[in-house]
């Protein structure tokens, strides 16, 4: 990753001989192995922080401008606190925003700052860099202005503020895992409650490889997961109808299929991935404390199956990619993460078998055209501020 340190006080023009009071923060990207595609708002999924970050830097101005500076794209933003809103061509300056907003409401003197932003995190798979970009500035901000709020307050202050800005929902999953995540562990977090429970990983001896599949999403998916959401939510209305329950929790599978007549067939699929999904998530909780891999990979197993033929969110690249990872000696599971209809997949496996893993990758790229970037990456720590120069 870029010296953002050198790279901020270059592009400010801040002499080293009089330094100005500076912050470094940093976020990780995270990655959800069961669970995303769950009961709106309700969900509960298995996940990690990964050892891939963005870090945002800020410095106090002399004027009353906000000016941004993106190092790995050579872009820069500007603009000043009266003018502070949602820009669709300011892209990923908006998320710096949206903490900046946070810490103008605290009433912290927010004026002119300098932000300079670098990271690691790949972009537009799935791996949380936009949520990233708003944890690293807000944790940057809270040591720049050394705020007495909580971590918690903070998480909560972000969600309203960024749902005001964007003028939608914002899900705290991505923000529970920034803030919770502790190194080498894997994160069981409960959307309803607001709550993450940590599992120590048994798989240090194991790689963990994210793949992006490289497959063009069509302009139909964002329309193809609203239907699916709008089928849970029927499911779930017809269930509650026939045996009390709030949520998906509140079901198993046999009422599901007592209640066949009342569902149509694609509520039914839908409704039945979510509610043994639930169930899922808590095997591979149980599967990771026991060290038991024969239980987590055929827990992996089913849930890639799910997506596939009941969710119906997988796609022939992915299924491909998936079915010839599973089928290598030293794998413990492979599966697809994130939206779906493409986008990535993320696989489980010895250091033996990496090079037969990659080999199976070149036969994916012969056959369907696409080459597949790999990112390996280890379970991680939380957000946290990593240097402090108070000046002189």
């Amino acid at each position: 990753m870029l010296d953002i340190g050198q790279i901020h006080r270059a592009e400010y023009e801040i002499v080293t001989d009089r330094p100005e009071p500076f912050v470094i923060a940093e976020a990780p990207g995270r990655i959800h192995y069961l669970g995303e595609h769950g009961e709106p708002k309700a969900g509960l999924f298995l996940s990690s922080a990964i050892d891939r970050h963005i870090r945002v830097s800020v410095s106090m101005r002399k004027d009353n401008s906000l000016r941004f500076f993106a190092a790995d794209l050579g872009e820069r933003k500007r603009t000043t606190l009266v003018n502070l809103k949602y820009k669709r061509e300011d892209r990923w300056s908006n998320y710096i925003k949206v903490a900046i907003q946070v810490f103008a409401e605290l009433g912290y003197p927010v004026k002119g700052l300098n932000f300079t932003l670098v990271g690691d995190v790949p972009q537009q798979v799935g791996l949380a860099a936009s949520s990233a970009i708003e944890v690293a500035a807000a944790v940057a901000l809270k040591g720049f202005f050394q705020a007495s709020i909580s971590d918690k307050e903070l998480l909560n202050r972000l969600l309203a503020t960024g749902a005001a800005f964007f003028d939608k929902s914002v899900s705290p999953v991505d923000y529970l895992i920034a803030f919770h995540a502790k190194k080498d562990s894997f994160l069981l977090v409960d959307e309803a409650r607001m709550v993450v429970r940590r599992i120590k990983s048994p798989l240090s001896k194991y790689k963990i490889v994210v793949m992006d599949s490289r497959v063009p999403r069509q302009m139909v998916v964002e329309d193809e997961l609203k239907q699916r959401r709008q089928d849970i939510k029927k499911g779930l209305e017809l269930l509650s109808q026939k045996k009390p329950g709030t949520s998906f929790r509140d079901y198993a599978a046999p009422d599901l299929v007592e209640s066949m007549g009342d569902l149509s067939e694609e509520v039914r699929r839908r409704s039945m991935h979510v509610v043994q999904e639930i169930h899922r998530v808590y095997e591979a909780e149980d599967a990771l404390k026991r060290q038991d891999f024969p239980l987590l990979s055929k827990v992996l197993l089913h849930s890639h199956e799910s997506l596939r033929d009941l969710y119906e969110v997988s796609c022939p690249e992915i299924d491909w990619l998936v079915k010839r990872a599973q089928e290598i000696e030293g794998v413990i599971g492979s599966r697809m993460t994130g939206q779906g209809f493409g986008g990535c997949t993320y696989t489980i496996l010895s250091g033996a078998a990496m090079g037969e893993y990659l080999r199976r990758l070149e036969d994916y790229e012969r056959i369907f055209g696409f080459h597949p970037p790999t990112y390996e990456i280890r379970p991680a720590t939380g957000a946290r501020v990593i240097e402090v120069s108070r000046g002189a």
